[in-house]
């Protein structure tokens, strides 16, 4: 039996996260959750790692501060110094406002092009949604469903405490 989603509709965030931190507590593989807004608390009731996006971020912005300064100071002092007001062909000072420009924008397009990779979205990529209303009020658990020892009765049941709306497996999603 191929890996199936079992999914649980809730229409509350308080239900959703309680019945997240049920559902790991329980054991019960979680796949995602899915919510029309960032819930606070949750991806600890996942389980979730910390993201490493913070130093994927300090690393480009060290790259695009080491840009900004050696593409500055090869054109200004090496490849086409200018005597400007007797200031020094390396002034550190003049470079600056260039070095943080070049420092943000690497750093930044450096994590939304990692992110994006690392999440396998890409242009054209056709979304899927387990449930239409997750864009507007209803938050949806998804949980792996591997074989058939997977109890959805005692899900439903473990949700139910939660303000369960609906449940329901999906087969056609093979994980």
């Amino acid at each position: 039996m191929d890996a199936q989603l079992f999914l649980g509709v809730f229409t509350n965030e308080n239900d959703v996260l309680n019945a997240t931190r049920a559902s790991k507590k329980a054991g019960y593989p979680i796949y995602d959750v899915y919510s029309p807004y960032a819930v606070h608390g949750l991806e600890s009731a996942m389980g979730l790692k910390p993201s490493r996006l913070t130093y994927v971020c300090l690393l480009f912005g060290l790259a695009g501060l080491l840009l900004g300064v050696f593409v500055q100071f090869w054109i200004g002092s090496i490849d086409w110094p200018l005597n400007v007001g007797g200031k020094p062909f390396n002034s550190l000072p003049a470079y600056l406002p260039v070095i943080f420009e070049v420092t943000v924008l690497i750093s930044g397009l450096g994590v939304v092009f990692s992110m994006l990779f690392r999440t396998k979205l890409f242009p054209g990529k056709k979304a899927w949604l387990p449930d239409i209303r997750v864009t507007n009020d209803h938050f949806v658990i998804a949980l792996i469903q591997r074989d058939a020892s997977f109890n959805t009765r005692a899900v439903q049941q473990l949700w139910q405490k939660y303000n369960l709306l609906e449940a329901k497996s999906l087969s056609e999603v093979v994980l």
